[in-house]
């Protein structure tokens, strides 16, 4: 199914089944520290259109970006209890 709400492609469970889920740190753009990072049955973005910012990427592979308001990544924020895109997301927004 495709929502339309951000200009790009996704490769569904991109990082493989369950059983290879993960954790990492990784660099961000705009973000000055590593952000700690849960991946499980995680999707990666394919490809972006030219109005999308890549946010980040692990292997090659973009797992966080940005259109205009709408902010997208191919991990789960809220399982670690690193506030560092939370944080990036509410400076956003205010």
């Amino acid at each position: 199914m495709r929502l339309g709400f951000i200009d790009m492609e996704v490769e569904r469970n991109g990082f493989g089944r369950q059983v290879d889920s993960f954790e990492t740190s990784l660099r961000f753009v705009g973000i000055d520290q590593e952000v700690e990072v849960v991946f499980i049955r995680a999707p990666y973005i394919q490809s972006v259109g030219p109005n999308v910012k890549v946010l980040a990427s692990i292997n090659q592979k973009i797992v966080a970006a940005e259109q205009e308001n709408v902010l997208v990544t191919a991990y789960h924020p809220g399982l670690t209890e690193d506030y560092a895109f939370l944080n990036y997301f509410l400076n956003k927004i205010r």
